[in-house]
């Protein structure tokens, strides 16, 4: 798998939450060398804070193949997952979990607390963190910095 060339494209769907005002984070779950399921923040659009990338983005997965579980998806997030979304990726029973950036604030993979890998849990998701970490990290930096600035 060409891990860069995912989270490319994930931060092709962050760069639509930050066109909308959102905070730029996003993510896409592939399946057999296939996307299969894209994502991009939509808590304010929505007014639903469960809309967070990961989230949609296992949604439409599941959607897509007609089937909740994602055994063999990997999917490929912006920033590290929150604890909602590890929870969920947990839930969707992903195989894999590439992450670019690290959440030193909310993240529930390696930072703050590890959901993911939890081994009282029927489901564990492997982990790839740092992939493209400066772009994932510099367009969350840039929103936030033009935020303070108005």
């Amino acid at each position: 798998m060409n891990h860069a060339a995912y989270m490319r494209e994930a931060l092709v769907e962050a760069g639509k939450a930050y066109a909308l005002g959102e905070v730029p984070i996003g993510a896409v779950v592939v399946l057999d060398g296939e996307i299969i399921g894209r994502g991009h923040n939509l808590r304010e659009k929505l007014l639903d804070s469960t809309a967070h990338a990961e989230v949609l983005a296992m949604r439409e997965a599941a959607r897509n193949i007609g089937d909740w579980r994602l055994s063999d998806a990997v999917l490929y997030s912006t920033i590290e997952p929150c604890a909602m979304c590890a929870g969920a990726l947990v839930q969707f029973r992903v195989k894999l979990l590439v992450y670019g950036a690290a959440d030193l604030k909310a993240g529930a993979v390696d930072s703050v607390i590890d959901v993911v890998r939890e081994p009282r849990f029927n489901h564990q998701v492997a982990v790839l963190s740092g992939v493209l970490a400066e772009e994932c990290s510099e367009i969350i930096h840039r929103f936030f910095k033009e935020l303070r600035s108005k």
